[in-house]
């Protein structure tokens, strides 16, 4: 058994060393509080246990080896080995003296008996400081090991018949906090800590780091402090390359990367708000009306409130975690950027996200690419690049959909190559890219400093020895570091614990002027070591270690100090706010606490008091400070550093098209590219619909293509103004020109940018995410290069890098990609490049194991403003039907994917003039496509013409669609799906939005719902008071259930019985779940006795039949039944948003099955693109049988269903409609009469 040491552990301890006990010397730290010091000892049961103690176990012949094996297995901070043998003997009864002497005899060894004792010798070793405890781990107590039944068979043997086991322990010492002898040794000792510990510090560092202590300080700088100065001063965290001076070929560049990128903003602030100064970065917003809690943080109706809500948008990477261990590498890049969303000014609103991957070569088994080299050897302790696609997809899908953060837009890019020169370019260390967009209230967005007397509080999950080091590993060349060391760095997430962290700093945001929060910054990169210096800076505080919450009590001291644990915030608050902000905790179940005071003297003081405690108890002085350092001297202003780099120019090959290959040859191979393919396999197993606000996500047109260029959302239910977010990469076309790659991007995100209708121009922001492997010779001046094309083209536009990425609109809120007007359509082309048609780094380069050499490029900067600021014009007119941008593939892929979107056929007449046939289809110039109708061609014309702008009709859109077989054979046989509308939707009457008393509902919610604020939303569009309550509230008696007409739960909820028979009940996806669980539906008529579950013929939802979560926007059609949720919408047929891993309905009895669909109590099914009720997937999503989606009680009170009508109530949410439908597209939805329908129902 492990006694006081995590079983992990235990079992490394016992399978893979071959000793029976060990004492380890930590390099650092103290556990204690980790082992009761009077009850370390295994203990057996038997009337009476003796112990008797052995040293050394391990002789210093065998050590060494042994501190290798462990240093690898377990932690680099283990310095040292001291080994003790306990042995712990069971008695049925007393032993004589006699029989004492016996047993010492047989566990003594023979020639050392002295080295015997029944008391611990580590215990009295001098150097077992105060703050050290001894660990100690042995068998379980329910397993009687083999080396035991042979002790007692031989004590037995011996006359000791009183003993009935003996175990033998071993046991752990991690040694107290270290010094590094730098004023002994100097730099050589920094050296030699930097190796072993992973610190990643360059010559610079190591020459002013040992400055500072040997020269400075005067002191010998604690390995603590040293492993926090090398997180917290980390690249990854303090951003040296960009702030440095840059020498290229001898000659220093007159600008750094930091002042390059920042002078786009200076010429261009508008309407910045936050710029490089945060965790996000924030444009102007609007004054909207915002559903929120009267009373934030207690149980209490939701009503509207204006607020002035501006737009933040935080990208980030997350690279190396990705290449070690892709899942959680891309989980915690997920959980870390949402942190900086809702960490931004002092605490803001997180609403969506996109992602990109870019991957070395599938080498998919058993489909081959002509364009993948299979002689390529890959590295043993990175991950292969097809696990790090879909293990990273898989943990950025999986966190946002627990977390509840839709993923509405994204890139994918694989790359492997032998270039010209001989150089094999591939991604070995991939790109997972990670961005938000989110909303903050305008009096929010600056945190306050500190001020003395303030407190320094931790939020959020509990701390674990994961994610060590990370800051340092991340800022070092791929193959630096030990291979342990990079595992080590990548932390774990949680999302659930990072949604009740939100939760609470949203309660806090939502109290508007009585925030709490004075400033917070969530903790990534460094843990603590980071986060709490970025929060003190720069008054300072003195911080306990024991205050901070532990999961883990065998974690030093270096180990809570420095471990990236997720799910985890630092806050500043008055002492006067300190009982509200626990309130708010404790409602949400998140644990709190103050673990220091802004001293004011400016310096970061960690002190254990527990080890203090100890040293007084036993008469002894308190240790020194873990750390105790001047924050200016490690995180102010510190000496600039110097990068030399040399340009090294491109060898460049014509590309080369075999003779005899069609352009049909080609389109095959181009449409299997993933950068070019269907990205359907990354986008329906993410939530794209969560949170009700998503205006547009990946998917457009009739039968849900993924062809998006740009991401939408609302701030607001009821407010037409938002936020609009577009990507531009095109890491290539770098290979031959970076210039040109950095110009191209940005002329790529406005490409895709454009077919929102945003205030202006001018008010674009833009992240500019690098990931270049900039310290490596010639890349790093490819990048200062790269970064002064990007900076001049984008002063040229009126735009800026601000550090996020943004744009914030009004009005309709874009067009999308897939054609609409069938034989009325004409396509129209705005080429960018006026002519030029240039295939390097293109698609089509690509599937045939080449770059090329002449590179597209952004040649005329100011036609590109001209033409984004024509077809804006257009959009406001409302005189374009369709647009999409030409990227990857060139103009043949961009046509055939409006086609496929729109389920319809085109017919082209293209001149290639000069260009040969495969650079007019297939070359990635920069240009837009548009459908526009044949009545308002004339008008479109005119006014792209009076802007300058020059357009080319280059075909026209047909109902067939003759090029359909290039589509997978799943969908041949679709069509436009028949919907029917049997009613017509209309808002909820004045009457009842006004009145003074509504009936209440209760939108009930559990740890880890999500959902409940768009649900609530539905309901307050329909005439509701909607109630925010948690269970505790009703656990605690804070609330009653018997004041509400209406229950709703909602996704993500436990399994928990609180309803009674007087009220309506309404449960969606998780609540669906709990419903069915608890009997409630179909109900005792059908089956059953009301309230019960556990049944096991009751029905239930169980895991989709595909084996994933699903997000689609799904046809269903509504059955007659008793259900009041549907009254007068039977007959109708319409999409609906469904999202959810176990929804499946499983009907263990079949009986019960045909008496469900026998009493009409199966409402909504899941139909083919006829209307019909299917099986068939996709169009049912899960399996279910028959296509039920949903079931009621025989009375039509209360309704499980697993797909999301309140989040598509409006117009606006859908994805797509038919023309035919009489309805506004700012209006409602027809699904707005079901909560309607409830509405009069409890009327």
């Amino acid at each position: 058994m492990a006694a006081a040491w995590d079983i992990t552990a235990a079992e490394f301890l016992k399978g893979c060393l071959t000793y029976d006990s060990v004492v380890v010397k930590l390099k650092t730290g103290d556990v204690s509080g980790a082992v009761d010091e009077e009850s370390n000892k295994l203990q057996m049961p038997a009337e009476k246990v003796l112990h008797f103690f052995r040293v050394p176990l391990i002789q210093e012949s065998a050590t060494d080896e042994l501190l290798k094996s462990v240093q690898i297995k377990l932690s680099n901070q283990i310095i040292g080995l001291r080994t003790e043998q306990c042995f712990n003997i069971g008695l049925d009864s007393a032993l004589s003296s006699e029989k004492l002497s016996v047993l010492k005899w047989l566990l003594g060894e023979t020639y050392e008996p002295d080295n015997l004792g029944t008391e611990s010798f580590l215990d009295k070793e001098k150097k077992v400081g105060a703050n050290t405890v001894i660990i100690e781990v042995g068998p379980r107590l329910s397993f009687t090991t083999a080396w035991s039944a042979n002790a007692v068979s031989i004590c037995r043997a011996c006359g000791l018949t009183e003993v009935t086991r003996i175990e033998r322990s071993r046991s752990v010492v991690p040694e107290e906090v270290q010094h590094v002898p730098v004023m002994e040794r100097g730099r050589e000792a920094l050296e030699e800590i930097n190796e072993k510990m992973g610190l990643a510090f360059d010559e610079q560092d190591l020459e002013y780091y040992t400055k500072l202590f040997r020269d400075d300080i005067k002191r010998n700088p604690t390995t603590v402090e040293l492993f926090d100065i090398a997180q917290s001063n980390s690249e990854h965290s303090r951003h040296w390359f960009f702030t440095g001076k840059i020498v290229i070929d001898g000659q220093p560049m007159n600008r750094t990367l930091m002042q390059i990128v920042k002078s786009t903003l200076q010429a261009n602030t508008n309407n910045s708000v936050i710029g490089f100064k945060d965790n996000s970065s924030a444009i102007k917003g609007f004054m909207v009306k915002q559903l929120r809690p009267v009373q934030p943080g207690l149980t209490c109706p939701l009503d509207t409130i204006t607020r002035n809500l501006d737009i933040l948008f935080t990208a980030e990477t997350h690279n190396f975690p990705c290449a070690v261990a892709p899942y959680p590498g891309a989980e915690t890049g997920a959980g870390g950027r949402i942190r900086d969303t809702h960490a931004t000014g002092k605490g803001s609103f997180v609403v969506a996200s996109t992602a990109g991957y870019c991957v070395g070569n599938l080498n998919i088994e058993g489909s081959y690419a002509p364009w993948e080299d299979p002689s390529f050897t890959y590295p043993s302790n990175l991950a292969p690049p097809l696990q790090i696609l879909i293990d990273a997809s898989n943990g950025a899908s999986d966190y946002g959909n627990k977390f509840g953060e839709p993923l509405i837009q994204g890139y994918t890019r694989t790359f492997g190559m032998r270039l010209p020169d001989g150089e094999r370019r591939e991604w070995l260390k991939p790109i997972m890219f990670s961005a938000g967009i989110g909303m903050i209230d305008h009096i929010h967005i600056s945190k306050e400093e500190p001020e003395i007397g303030m407190l320094v509080v931790k939020i959020g999950g509990p701390a674990y020895r994961i994610g060590m080091g990370g800051g340092a590993a991340s800022s070092m060349v791929s193959g630096q570091n030990d291979a342990e060391l990079d595992f080590n760095a990548v932390q774990r997430g949680d999302a659930e614990m990072a949604q009740k962290l939100y939760r609470v700093v949203r309660a806090c945001v939502e109290m508007g002027e009585n925030n709490p929060i004075i400033s917070i910054h969530d903790q990534g990169a460094g843990g603590n070591c980071n986060v709490v210096k970025e929060i003190i800076y720069p008054k300072g505080a003195e911080i306990d270690i024991r205050a901070i919450v532990v999961g883990d009590h065998t974690m030093s001291v270096l180990e809570i100090w420095g471990a990236e644990y997720q799910e985890q915030d630092a806050i500043l608050v008055n002492p006067e706010s300190q009982s509200l902000l626990q309130s708010i905790c404790d409602r949400e179940r998140v644990s709190m606490a103050v673990i220091g005071t802004i001293s004011g003297e400016g310096r970061v003081v960690l002190v254990d008091s527990k080890a203090i405690e100890r040293c007084r108890s036993s008469g002894l002085p308190p240790p020194p400070p873990a750390v105790n350092l001047e924050l200016d001297k490690v995180l102010g202003d510190m000496p600039q550093k110097t990068f030399q780099f040399h340009r090294v120019a491109n060898t460049r090959e014509p590309l080369d098209i075999a003779p005899g290959i069609t352009v049909i040859d080609a389109l095959k191979r181009v449409l299997r590219l993933p950068s070019v393919c269907s990205k359907r396999f990354l986008m329906t197993k993410v939530d794209r619909c969560v949170t009700g606000l998503v205006a547009q996500q990946q998917t457009v047109g009739p039968l849900q293509i993924p062809l998006a260029d740009v991401a939408v959302i609302a701030q607001t239910y009821t407010d037409f103004t938002g936020g609009a977010c577009a990507i531009g990469e095109q890491p290539i076309k770098g290979l031959l020109d970076p210039k040109a790659m950095a110009r191209l991007a940005v002329g790529e995100a406005l490409t895709n940018l454009v077919w929102a209708k945003v205030t202006s121009l001018s008010d674009v922001k833009a992240s500019g995410n690098w990931m270049y492997a900039a310290k490596l010779d010639g890349e790093g001046a490819a990048m200062y290069d790269a970064a002064t094309a990007l900076s001049e083209a984008m002063i040229e536009l009126g735009i800026a890098i601000d550090g996020g990425k943004g744009q914030s609109f009004h009005g309709s809120p874009c067009i999308r990609g897939d054609l609409k007007l069938g034989d009325d359509g004409v396509l129209l082309l705005i080429d960018l490049a006026k002519g030029k048609r240039r295939l390097g780094g293109s698609a089509l380069a690509h599937v045939f194991d080449q770059v090329g050499d002449d590179c597209p490029d952004l040649d005329d900067v100011s036609y590109l403003k001209r033409a984004f600021e024509g077809v804006q014009d257009l959009l406001g007119d409302e005189l374009i039907s369709a647009g999409h941008d030409i990227s990857d593939g060139g103009l043949i892929v961009n046509l055939l994917e409006m086609a496929f979107a729109g389920n319809c056929g085109i017919r082209l007449d293209l001149t290639s003039g000069e260009n040969s046939v495969f650079q007019t289809l297939f070359a990635e110039e920069l240009g837009l496509a548009l459908e526009v109708s044949k009545k308002n061609l004339d008008t479109v014309m005119g006014k792209l013409g009076s802007a300058g702008i020059s357009a080319e009709i280059i075909g026209h859109v047909t109902a067939a669609a003759p090029m359909i077989e290039l589509m997978k054979e799943g969908l041949k046989s679709r069509h436009t799906p028949s919907w029917v509308l049997s009613f017509t939707p209309t808002f909820t009457d004045e009457k009842y939005m006004a009145a003074n008393s509504k009936p209440k509902v209760a939108v009930i919610r559990e740890e880890g719902s999500n959902g409940d604020r768009e649900m609530s939303a539905a309901f307050y569009a329909a005439g509701f008071e909607p109630w925010d309550v948690t269970m505790s509230d009703l656990l605690n008696g804070a609330i009653s259930l018997q004041e509400f007409r209406g229950i709703v739960f909602v996704g993500g909820f436990s399994y928990a019985d609180v309803l009674d028979s007087a009220k309506g009940c309404l449960g969606v996806c998780n609540g669906c779940q709990l419903m069915a669980l608890l009997g409630w539906v179909p109900g005792p008529e059908v089956k059953g006795v009301h309230g019960v579950g556990g049944d096991p013929s009751q029905p239930r939802f169980v895991h989709n039949g595909s084996g994933r979560f699903e997000c689609r926007f799904t046809s269903v059609t509504i059955k007659d039944s008793p259900a009041i949720m549907f009254k007068g919408m039977e007959g109708s047929t319409l999409g609906v948003w469904a999202a959810h891993g176990e929804g499946r309905a499983y009907f263990p009895d079949d009986g019960v099955l045909d008496r469900v669909l026998d009493s009409k109590l199966a409402p909504v099914r899941y139909c083919d693109d006829d209307g019909k009720p299917t099986e068939v997937y996709p169009f049912n999503l899960n399996g279910s049988p028959l296509g039920v989606a949903a079931i009621c009680s025989p009375d039509g009170r209360h309704l499980a269903m697993m797909p999301h009508p309140e989040r598509c109530f409006l117009m606006w949410q859908f994805p797509w409609y038919p023309k035919h439908w009489n309805v506004d597209k700012k209006g409602p939805s027809p699904w707005l009469q079901m909560f309607q329908n409830a509405r009069e129902w409890c009327s």
